[in-house]
């Protein structure tokens, strides 16, 4: 009864001062009120939703703003990659640009020196603007430098995958027209097993090592020559293209993607701002620089803002937080898969004696993300999502756990660049009535979309070398007449604050060791192994792993499939990351209209052979053995290694 008094006099008290409050408004004012009240509650969620959201939204937005303010001014004054280097050159000689994990340091002099000389041999051989070298090397900062000197004369460098062997290697060398490839010592053996397949007039020169009859020796080369900047009659311009990277699309062998002066500024101005990275930054860099991460994102703020990178020639697990606290590393740079291999480590005291503030990378599982935070005392992880090839590129800028990037509430929904659309089973975009794409309501997964807009840097899309490979990747007639948009092969989701949660890829593709691998090149790797046998290639995934596993099920009634010859030809075939780890042999694969489907079946199913009564293998050492239930369930468990 008491608290019963107490709770009427509270209200009483409060109605005494609503009144109070109401009797010093004009009788206007109090019209006012009531007539938005309805709307307010009306509208509340959202409302909620933009108050919620505004921090991160006006944090994006103003960065954003500062990224594109720079990007104007580099398509107003025309700049391309090489001249803004040789003006951070200059202005910084001495400073470092790069530091090697156990070998040296590299100026910003000797960066330009070196990436002058390579220039002046390129002339020399009669290289112009336009032309194309391959560059077929592991991680060192010479082969930035290779490409740096390329880009002087606006000569293209195609930034080869140092793991391809035989026809891959052979076909992106044949793919980018190349007049030249400069290949490192190490490497050798791979060119020299593709060399007769070779056009006969491409130059070969080879960095360090004794060079076979008709190679050049690029350094005895480059010292011939004057480390002064060449003279440039046809400077490179900023819509020129500055590299070739190799991505695996959803059929066939690796294409060349094209990137433009102006995309790679945009990847310089992103990486800056939307990191909020600062002069006194380090970046660690333990990615390989033939693809976007470590050759763009990895070096970009180096060559163009003077923020150094730390260079290591293949990641390292046990030496991922030493190499940061010994090069005072604050920033650094992962895939999904390193970091569930930082957290197999045994606990040292390196995991917080470091100066790590942020991680920036792609691929990090939710599972695991918050056991990196709590471990390693990382402020600030960045997940960025994007396309080599494409022109939609995200970014989580506030810390929330699993998401790949945002659509900021403060916009309204038709105006944003980028948009999830419904697909079918197939991957296939579903239209509407009136002939348009539909967009995804919040929680809706849907295919990841950017509008392309070529007179805006940011949103223009280059797509491939093969055009007719570059227009498979475009929608048209997407939300109005005349407007076309890239389409991502992948599905994501957004949640009601509009944050995006990456879901699977669609396609023929598959994610495995951070690197894209195509069905149709590892079913065409079959195929003569195979003497007319049908297979499908797929992903499956596997417990405790990144991305999904290879796997090919292979019509085999007989079982007179050889699989030592199998695993053996695989290895000359394809690299380490595309060769199937599993293998399911079936009476037959149907062949029909409905092929899609029967692979998404067998991605389903797995590999677990309580589940799948077909004859399961697993590659072990040279060959192949039999899944059985134990051998299964270490590998869920993690305790065989893949």
């Amino acid at each position: 009864m008491d608290a019963l008094l107490a709770a009427l006099v509270a209200l009483m008290a409060l109605a005494a001062a609503m009144a109070a409050v109401l009797s010093t408004l004009s009788k206007a004012a109090i019209f006012a009120i009531l007539a938005i009240a309805p709307c307010v509650y009306r509208y509340r969620k959202k409302i909620y939703v933009i108050v919620k959201t505004l921090p991160r939204d006006l944090k994006f937005l103003w960065r954003y703003a500062n990224a594109m303010i720079r990007t104007a001014i580099y398509a107003r004054n025309n700049c391309s990659v090489a001249e803004l280097f040789t003006k951070r050159a200059l202005k910084q000689p001495d400073a470092p640009c790069f530091f090697v994990v156990d070998d040296r340091t590299w100026t910003f002099r000797e960066m330009a020196e070196k990436s002058n000389q390579v220039a002046r041999v390129m002339q020399e051989m009669g290289l112009k603007r336009g032309d194309v070298v391959c560059i077929f090397m592991p991680n060192c900062a010479e082969y930035v430098y290779m490409w740096l000197g390329m880009a002087k004369l606006g000569v293209v460098s195609a930034l080869i995958n140092s793991n391809l062997r035989h026809k891959p290697l052979l076909h992106c060398i044949q793919v980018a027209n190349a007049k030249a490839i400069i290949y490192s010592d190490c490497l050798v053996g791979a060119v020299a097993d593709i060399n007769a397949d070779l056009p006969a007039d491409i130059k070969q020169f080879q960095l360090y090592g004794d060079c076979a009859p008709g190679v050049t020796d690029m350094r005895s080369e480059m010292e011939k020559h004057s480390p002064d900047y060449p003279i440039v009659d046809d400077k490179p311009q900023y819509n020129d293209t500055l590299l070739y990277i190799y991505t695996s699309g959803t059929t066939g062998m690796p294409k060349a993607a094209v990137m433009k002066n102006s995309k790679y500024l945009i990847v310089v101005v992103a990486t800056v701002h939307m990191l909020g990275l600062k002069s006194s930054d380090r970046m660690y860099n333990p990615l390989p620089l033939y693809h976007l991460a470590g050759g763009l994102v990895g070096t970009a703020a180096a060559l163009v803002d003077g923020i150094p990178s730390v260079l290591r020639s293949k990641f390292s697990a046990s030496n991922y937080w030493s190499d940061c606290i010994k090069y005072e590393c604050t920033v650094s740079q992962y895939i999904g898969e390193m970091c569930r291999y930082l957290l197999a480590q045994p606990s040292k005291a390196t995991d917080t004696e470091h100066g790590v503030r942020i991680m920036v990378g792609n691929g990090m599982r939710p599972a695991i993300w918050q056991q990196i935070v709590d471990r390693f005392k990382v402020p600030q992880i960045n997940e960025i999502y994007g396309a080599t090839e494409g022109n939609a590129n995200i970014i989580n800028v506030d810390n929330t756990v699993g998401a790949v990037g945002f659509l900021p509430k403060l916009i309204p929904t038709r105006l944003h660049p980028i948009a999830l659309v419904k697909i079918d089973e197939l991957g296939n975009v579903i239209r509407g009535p009136d002939g348009y794409c539909i967009r995804c309501q919040p929680n809706e997964p849907g295919m990841f979309i950017g509008l392309i807009s070529q007179r805006n840097a940011a949103r223009a899309y280059h797509g491939y070398v093969d055009k007719s490979a570059s227009n498979k990747k475009v929608e048209t007639d997407v939300f109005s007449k005349g407007d076309a948009a890239f389409v991502s092969g992948d599905i994501l989701v957004a949640d009601d604050y509009g944050y995006l949660f990456f879901r699977d890829r669609t396609g023929d593709t598959y994610k495995w060791k951070g690197e894209n691998v195509a069905t149709a090149e590892v079913e065409d790797a079959l195929g003569p192994v195979l003497d007319r046998r049908d297979c499908v290639v797929y992903g499956v995934s596997i417990p405790q792993t990144e991305g999904r596993a290879g796997m090919a099920a292979i019509a085999d009634p007989e079982r007179t499939l050889d699989l030592s010859k199998l695993a053996a030809h695989l290895d000359h075939s394809l690299p380490s990351f595309a060769r199937p780890l599993f293998l399911r042999l079936t009476k037959d694969i149907e062949i029909t209209s409905t092929f899609k489907l029967k692979k998404l079946q067998y991605q389903k199913e797995g590999v677990d052979p309580d589940v799948i009564k077909d004859p399961l293998y697993f590659r072990s050492g040279a060959g192949f053995v039999p899944i059985t239930t134990p051998l299964f369930n270490d590998i869920s468990n993690g305790k065989v290694k893949l």
